[in-house]
C-alpha cells in the first residue's frame, strides 16, 4: 500500500472511531451517560492515534510532535463525531 493509502486509511478509521461512542447505544442495551461517551472519545482518540503512529513508524523515522499537533488533531476528531453526536441528542427521537 502507498502512503497516501495509509493516509485515508488512519482518516477512515478516525472518522469510524469518532462516531462510535455515540452510536454504540443503539447496538448496546444500557445506554452511557455523556461523561462515558467523551471518555470513550479520547480512548478511541489514543487508539486511533496508536495506529498512526505504528503506521508511520513502519514506514520509516518517525517525526515528533509538538502539543499543537495534538489539540489539532483532537479538534478534527472531535469534528468527525459531529454528525453522531447531532443524531444522538440533538434530533428528536420517537
Amino acid at each position: 500500500m502507498s502512503q497516501s493509502g495509509y493516509v485515508y486509511l488512519v482518516i477512515g478509521l478516525a472518522l469510524i472511531a469518532a462516531n462510535l461512542p455515540f452510536l454504540i447505544s443503539t447496538l448496546g442495551k444500557r445506554p452511557l451517560g455523556l461523561a462515558s461517551r467523551l471518555v470513550f472519545l479520547l480512548v478511541a482518540y489514543l487508539c486511533v492515534g496508536a495506529i498512526g503512529f505504528a503506521i508511520e513508524s513502519n514506514l520509516g523515522k518517525t517525526t515528533g510532535q509538538g502539543w499543537e499537533f495534538y489539540a489539532i488533531t483532537f479538534a478534527l476528531f472531535v469534528t468527525f463525531a459531529f454528525p453522531s453526536f447531532v443524531y444522538r441528542y440533538l434530533l428528536r427521537h420517537k
